[in-house]
């Protein structure tokens, strides 16, 4: 029996404005399995959060939204590459509780893309969700270019709430706190001893909330964030700068030691996607029904498929893919797919 009573506790402390449909499903993956030579994987589908068209920054807006409404905001202001998930999901945030929302779109970190990659996907939808977009580079203090669309909002008479790059900051991780409860939970009713969560990582609070998450409830779950940025280092970094954020609100032990960051399945940039990643997503795809895009979740199976075919896990293990969303990506990167 899982004793969830001091986590449960501090989560319920934290006000919440519910928005996606939790707990979502966690499901067991035979066909992905038999490909792997019989391994244990289950998926837990936080793609099908179903606000906004889903993904793992519904979580972390239920927690940040309800700071942005107690500071009377109108506006929202976040920023993204282009196709970013969590603008989308912010912009969504944003209409369902009648704020506009401003989205500094960082327009040249990713080459080589479809003639369309700037108008469709999660920039068509975050449109479609009332936001405004302004474009800037990869090159420019993103800091200082938040910080003066926030002045310029302010002179207009508008009171803006800054959301974080990625909706990470300990507010937002507390989203991956409830999730970690969650999982365990279904595992727990399934009869499940899950070893090892796998997922895309970058911006760093879904991997350090499911960290800090299974750390109280007592539970030797590995959690293995795939480096999406081919910045290992800097993944690292944010992910322990939010696990320490959490593990001090919740009295636990700093913890390091069990942030597992695995840049092997990077394709060496971000936005980029390798044969291995293209694989994964059609494996995903027509071995389970699964959709993933090429950015974050594809990169994430692909981790997975990678370290149980290296023998990476035990054969006894059973392995989750964290299902972060990012379907609407993939009308932007269609001709990865065309041969």
């Amino acid at each position: 029996m899982i004793n969830d009573a001091n986590l449960t506790r501090y989560i319920e402390s934290v006000p919440r404005l519910h928005l996606g449909n939790f707990p979502t499903p966690l499901q067991p993956m035979p066909r992905l399995a038999a490909a792997l030579d019989g391994s244990a994987v289950y998926v837990k589908r936080d793609d099908s959060s179903g606000f906004g068209g889903g993904g793992n920054k519904v979580r972390a807006l239920e927690y940040i939204m309800p700071e942005a409404m107690n500071r009377d905001a109108d506006v929202l202001v976040t920023a993204g590459v282009v196709q970013s998930n969590s603008a989308r999901q912010v912009a969504a945030a944003a209409a369902r509780v009648g704020m506009g929302c401003h989205v500094l779109m960082v327009t040249d970190r990713v080459s080589g893309t479809d003639a369309d990659y700037a108008e469709t996907g999660n920039v068509f939808l975050g449109r479609l969700f009332g936001a405004t977009f302004e474009p800037i580079s990869i090159h420019d203090n993103r800091e200082q270019r938040v910080q003066a669309a926030v002045d310029r909002l302010k002179r207009q008479g508008r009171t803006p709430y800054v959301v974080p790059y990625g909706c990470s900051n300990q507010l937002g991780a507390t989203g991956y706190l409830h999730a970690a409860l969650e999982i365990a939970h279904q595992v727990e009713m399934i009869g499940v001893g899950l070893t090892h969560v796998v997922h895309a990582s970058g911006t760093g609070g879904t991997q350090a909330g499911l960290i800090a998450g299974f750390a109280a409830l007592d539970l030797g779950i590995e959690v293995i964030g795939i480096d999406v940025d081919a910045d290992p280092v800097g993944v690292r970094r944010r992910v322990n700068t939010r696990l320490t954020e959490l593990t001090e609100a919740l009295g636990l032990p700093p913890m390091p030691d069990r942030v597992e960051i695995d840049s092997g399945y990077s394709a060496g940039a971000y936005g980029v996607a390798d044969d291995a990643v293209v694989e994964a997503i059609r494996m995903g795809a027509r071995l389970e029904a699964l959709l993933l895009d090429p950015v974050y979740s594809g990169k994430g199976l692909a981790g997975l498929i990678g370290l149980t075919q290296a023998n990476y896990v035990r054969p006894d293990a059973h392995g989750l893919f964290l299902h972060t969303g990012g379907e609407p990506a993939h009308f932007a990167h269609r001709s990865l797919f065309t041969t």
